[in-house]
């Protein structure tokens, strides 16, 4: 391994909110803010900052609509933003055992 695995590591899933933004909705079809907000444990601000960086990168989706006349807003992963999620996990996965390895000796 050499830095430069480590180095390429996508910078907008890499931040821990973000990356838990990611692997939450990667698992399920979408949620909504205050699921994301209470799942991650963040204030509505930080929340916000971090879904708009993964929205500009197109790897999220957000869709707002009306439900008994009340807002509800939803983000979902994109196409784009599931394969940078794999990609992610794969750089990662790489980074971890290379590093197992050199530990065995």
């Amino acid at each position: 391994m050499d830095q430069t695995d480590i180095l390429s590591l996508d910078p907008v899933i890499h931040a821990p909110i973000r990356l838990a933004i990611v692997t939450i909705l990667a698992q399920i079809e979408n949620a909504s803010f205050g699921y994301l907000k209470e799942s991650v444990g963040t204030s509505d601000g930080n929340l916000s900052t971090h879904l708009s960086k993964l929205e500009q990168a197109g790897y999220i989706r957000i869709q707002k609509k009306f439900v008994s006349r009340k807002p509800l807003t939803q983000y979902s992963l994109t196409t784009r933003g599931r394969t940078a999620f794999m990609n992610y996990i794969d750089q990662m996965d790489s980074i971890v055992n290379a590093q197992r390895n050199t530990v065995k000796g």
